[in-house]
C-alpha cells in the first residue's frame, strides 16, 4: 500500500452548540500580562470621589463612574474614538468585556458620560494617574518641554464669522442709512432734525429703527423715487435683525481672536499643516498645548487663539493650579519667545530656556546680512544713555511712550535721534527717513533677550534644546500619525478639552505599558 493511501483527513470539534457545565470565566481569556489589566490596575488607585459627588442619589441605578472612566481610557488607547464603536466594543470585545464587568452601557450612556459628568473631574483623574507615574520615577513635574499644535474642530469647515467682516458690514449699513438721511433731507428739509445716524459712533437696531421710522415719516407724503423706498423697506426688515446679529457675533468672538465658526463658536479658524488639499486652507480648529517630561505629558490646555505666543502663561497657570507647585524650568521653541512670557518667568523665578525670534538667525555665522546699519547693530553707551550712529555721531534719547499689545501688556518703549543726518553719505543705506534718523528701542526686552541668549548657549541649554525637539514634538506625532487622531468628536471648547484629557491620559497610559 502506498504511503498515506489509507489515511484520511481529520477536523477538530466544533463546541458552538455546545453547552458548558461551568460558566466561563472571563479571567481566563484576558492574559495575565495583558495591557487591559495594566489599565485597570492603575486606574482602581485613583480617587474617583468628585467624579461620584456628580451623581444624584435615588433613581434608577447606575453603571459605575469607574467602569465607565476604564472603559474611555482604553478604547482611546486602542483607537477607538466613537462612542458607538465603543458600544460595540463593550460588546465584541473580550478585553473590553472583561474591563467592564460584563456591563454593556450603550452610546448614548457613554457619550453622557464623557461630555458632562468628566467635565469637572477628568483632569483631577489625569493629574493622579502622572503623580503615581512620578512616584514609580517615570517622569518630573518640574522639568517641562512645551510646544503646541493645532486639531480640526467638528465643525463645517464653510460656515465661518470673521471679527474684520462684521465691521465691514456694519460700516455698510451705518453708510447706506446716511445716504437715505441725506436724501431725506433734500425732499422734506422742514421735517427732519440734524440727528445724522452717521454721526454715531456705534449704531444698534434701535438707533436704525429709530431713523428709518423718522425718514419714512417725513417722507410719508412726498414722491420718493423707488429705489429709495425700496432700500427703506429693506432696511426696516432687516437691518435691525442683522445689527443684533452682529453684535451677539462679536461677543462670541471677543478679543482675543479674529474669527469662529458658525457649527461650534468655540472653534477658531486656523492654517492647518495637515491639510488634505496641500495649500494651507484655513479650519476651524482649536490650538492644543501640552507640557511633557521623558514623552510623558504632564499638562494638556486648549486655547482659541492661533498663536502659541500668547498660550504659555495660561498654560503654566494650569500647571500651577493643578500641582499646586510651579515647575522650576521650562523650554520651549521661538513661539513663545515674547517680552511678557519671559517677563512673567521670570516674576515667578522659573527658569526660561525659551528662544525669541532672532535666536537661530544669529547662529547663523555665514549668512549674509541684509541690513548692516538695523538698530540692533548700533553700539549703545549706558551710561551716557545714546546710541551711535554708524557715522559714530551720538543718537540722544528723546523720550519714552507706552506701548499696549493685543494681549493689555504695557510696553516701555525709548525714541533716540541722531544730531543731523543732512550730509552724511550713508543715509541712503541707513534709514529712509526724511529727517534725521530715529529708532524705537524696548531696553527691557533687549535685556530679557539677552539672559535668554546667554542660558540657551550653556551646556545645559544646548542638552535642552536638543532635547526638546524629541521630548514634546514626537507626542503630537504618535498621537496623530500612529493612532490617526485629526479631528475632534466633540463640539465646544468644554467637551473637547474632555477628549484632550482623555487622549493625553491614554498616551500616558500606552507608553507606561510599552
Amino acid at each position: 500500500m502506498a504511503k498515506g493511501k489509507g489515511l484520511t483527513v481529520t477536523f477538530k470539534a466544533t463546541l458552538q452548540n455546545q453547552l458548558a457545565l461551568l460558566p466561563l470565566d472571563l479571567n481566563d481569556m484576558v492574559c495575565a500580562n495583558h495591557p487591559v489589566r495594566i489599565v485597570g490596575d492603575i486606574l482602581d488607585k485613583i480617587d474617583i470621589s468628585k467624579l461620584i459627588a456628580e451623581y444624584k442619589t435615588g433613581g434608577a441605578s447606575s453603571y459605575h463612574p469607574k467602569v465607565l472612566l476604564k472603559i474611555l481610557v482604553y478604547a482611546y488607547i486602542n483607537n477607538i474614538y466613537s462612542s458607538r464603536k465603543i458600544e460595540e466594543a463593550v460588546c465584541q470585545n473580550i478585553n473590553f468585556m472583561w474591563l467592564a464587568g460584563m456591563n454593556k452601557p450603550d452610546h448614548n450612556t457613554i457619550n453622557r458620560f464623557r461630555s458632562k459628568r468628566l467635565q469637572r473631574t477628568l483632569r483631577p483623574i489625569f493629574s493622579q494617574v502622572v503623580e503615581l507615574l512620578c512616584q514609580e520615577g517615570l517622569l518630573s513635574i518640574k522639568e517641562l518641554y512645551t510646544d503646541g499644535t493645532k486639531i480640526e474642530a467638528n465643525a463645517n469647515r464653510y460656515t465661518f464669522v470673521w471679527g474684520n467682516s462684521i465691521k465691514t458690514n456694519r460700516e455698510k449699513i451705518k453708510k447706506q442709512l446716511s445716504e437715505l438721511w441725506e436724501y431725506a433731507q433734500q425732499v422734506a428739509a422742514t421735517e427732519m432734525d440734524d440727528t445724522d445716524p452717521s454721526g454715531f459712533d456705534k449704531i444698534d437696531s434701535e438707533k436704525v429703527t429709530e431713523a428709518i421710522n423718522k425718514i419714512n415719516e417725513a417722507l410719508k407724503d412726498k414722491k420718493v423715487d423707488k429705489n429709495v423706498r425700496q432700500k427703506l423697506n429693506y432696511g426696516k426688515k432687516h437691518w435691525p435683525s442683522s445689527l443684533d446679529k452682529y453684535e451677539e457675533q462679536e461677543a462670541m468672538i471677543g478679543d482675543d481672536r479674529s474669527s469662529m465658526s458658525k457649527t461650534d463658536p468655540d472653534a477658531t479658524f486656523m492654517r492647518l499643516k495637515e491639510d488634505h488639499m496641500k495649500n494651507g486652507q484655513l479650519k476651524p480648529a482649536y490650538n492644543v498645548q501640552i507640557s511633557t517630561n521623558n514623552q510623558y505629558i504632564v499638562n494638556y490646555s486648549l486655547h482659541r487663539q492661533s498663536t502659541d505666543t500668547n498660550t504659555l502663561i495660561a498654560h503654566l497657570e494650569q500647571h500651577i493650579k493643578t500641582y499646586k507647585k510651579k515647575p522650576a524650568n521650562i523650554t520651549a521653541d521661538a513661539g513663545y519667545g515674547s517680552e511678557q512670557n519671559y517677563q512673567w518667568l521670570e516674576s515667578k523665578r522659573i527658569t526660561a530656556y525659551v528662544k525669541h525670534n532672532q535666536f537661530d538667525r544669529k547662529q547663523r555665522k555665514h549668512k549674509k546680512e541684509n541690513k548692516p546699519y538695523s538698530a540692533d547693530k548700533l553700539v549703545y553707551d549706558e551710561a551716557k544713555d545714546q546710541y551711535q550712529c554708524p557715522k559714530d555721531k551720538p543718537m540722544n534719547n528723546i523720550g519714552t511712550y507706552i506701548r499696549r499689545t493685543k494681549t493689555g501688556y504695557l510696553q516701555t518703549i525709548t525714541k533716540y535721534e541722531t544730531e543731523s543726518c543732512k550730509y552724511c553719505r550713508l543715509k541712503e543705506l541707513c534709514h529712509q527717513a526724511k529727517g534725521n534718523r530715529v529708532i524705537e528701542i524696548n531696553h527691557n526686552l533687549k535685556r530679557l533677550k539677552s539672559r535668554a541668549d546667554k542660558r540657551l548657549k550653556t551646556k545645559r541649554g544646548i542638552a535642552k534644546r536638543k532635547q526638546r525637539c524629541f521630548d514634546v514634538e514626537s507626542v503630537f506625532g504618535n498621537i496623530k500619525q500612529n493612532h490617526h487622531f485629526r479631528r475632534f468628536m466633540l463640539r465646544g471648547i468644554e467637551k473637547v478639552e474632555i477628549e484632550t484629557g482623555l487622549l493625553a491620559m491614554a498616551h500616558n497610559l500606552r507608553k507606561k505599558i510599552a
